[in-house]
């Protein structure tokens, strides 16, 4: 197959490669070549890619039941709604399922706004939350936003430190949105004083504290939850990305104190919590429940980040289990992924014009691992 854009929009820099297979943390293009996937999608392949488990759970729903709506209920959907539950924010957080994470963002907004009866939400610098149009008004990126102004109004930013949040934070806001760790602007793990602050000034003003654990969630960083090696545990968290393990998916946990903010006709959507989602959902959690993968995602990302601090050119190594980026000392990482893809057959990311981003498949190999910087060692030895 040739590839053809003529009837694409154009708001994506695609490579000129089409991808038609995957297995595990490697895919294969149209004419066969064999790639070693270090971004599993944006970190969605988490469990990698075509779990057998996944595939199977999908082909047996689909034979059964496919779609009826949120009118009604279905099995898969309250099961996996309670499994979320119980695995999240405690006794008596209760499940709004979406299509996204930015979908989960905006439900994590109006809950928290409803809550407060309204006030402002404030989010951090560097973050990234979304492109709806609340989700965009939270990301305080001046080239996502610009394009698309007037934005929604009651949005402020601050920087993410302690100090800027305690001032930030006061009795008009309605919720607090931050990511643990921040992905899209470079793989920025916010340290433990920074939660602890917004936590304090949450409680301090009535607050929602959101954290937005669409990235770093679902065993991304070695624990299920990032929040889980924080001494800070949240109000409202939203996730979505690695859940469907390739299938559209989202959802908004909502602590004790928000659990019961939304009453009917608040918010709603078509296809979220449809069986055949929740069925490959569940295929995932129990391959993401395994304390022995969650303990090599660990380990992994501690010999990644070893490896990339040894390579030619590279500057600061940030991550924390297998969500990692570096940076290059004279730049040049958009031609770095390219050549990466192009050359060597490896699936990066860049986030700026310096930072390279690492998301591969949570149950890549050591092997794969070590091949992956040695592929990159090719590339930046002068």
């Amino acid at each position: 197959m040739s590839i053809v854009d003529d009837h694409l929009t154009a708001n994506y820099a695609r490579y000129p490669v089409a991808f038609a297979r995957g297995e595990g943390a490697r895919l294969w293009d149209e004419d066969g070549n064999e790639h070693l996937d270090f971004l599993a999608g944006i970190s969605v392949s988490n469990v990698g890619h075509c779990h057998p488990a996944v595939v199977a759970a999908i082909q047996a729903q689909a034979a059964q039941l496919i779609h009826v709506g949120n009118l009604f209920y279905t099995e898969p959907m309250v099961a996996l709604a309670s499994r979320l539950a119980r695995h999240s924010l405690g006794d008596g957080t209760r499940v709004f399922f979406t299509n996204s994470g930015a979908e989960a963002v905006e439900a994590a907004i109006k809950c928290a706004r409803k809550a407060k009866q309204g006030g402002d939400v404030v989010s951090l610098n560097g973050a990234f939350h979304g492109r709806t149009y609340g989700a965009l008004s939270a990301t305080p990126q001046e080239s996502k936003q610009a394009p698309f102004a007037p934005l929604v109004p009651g949005f402020r930013s601050c920087e993410p430190t302690a100090a800027a949040i305690t001032a930030a934070v006061d009795d008009r806001t309605a919720a607090l949105l931050l990511e643990p760790v921040q992905g899209e602007s470079g793989v920025w793990v916010l340290d433990d004083d920074v939660l602890v602050a917004a936590r304090e000034a949450c409680d301090r003003h009535g607050a929602a504290l959101v954290f937005d654990e669409v990235q770093c969630g679902l065993g991304r960083t070695g624990s299920f939850w990032a929040f889980e090696q924080t001494p800070v545990v949240p109000d409202l968290m939203t996730t979505a990305k690695g859940l469907g393990g390739g299938l559209p998916i989202g959802a908004l946990m909502a602590g004790p104190a928000y659990a019961d903010v939304y009453a009917p006709g608040d918010h709603g959507s078509t296809f979220p919590g449809g069986p055949v989602i929740m069925a490959a959902a569940h295929a995932v959690l129990d391959v993401l429940a395994d304390e022995a993968l969650l303990a090599r995602v660990r380990d992994l990302g501690e010999h990644l980040r070893a490896g990339l601090a040894e390579l030619p050119g590279v500057g600061a190594v940030r991550g924390r289990g297998l969500m990692n980026a570096f940076d290059l000392t004279e730049g040049g990482a958009p031609d770095l992924v390219r050549r990466a893809l192009l050359e060597e057959r490896l699936v990066l990311n860049a986030t700026g014009p310096v930072t390279v981003r690492l998301l591969p498949p949570l149950v890549v190999t050591a092997e794969q691992v070590d091949e992956a910087l040695a592929r990159l060692t090719r590339l930046l030895t002068p």
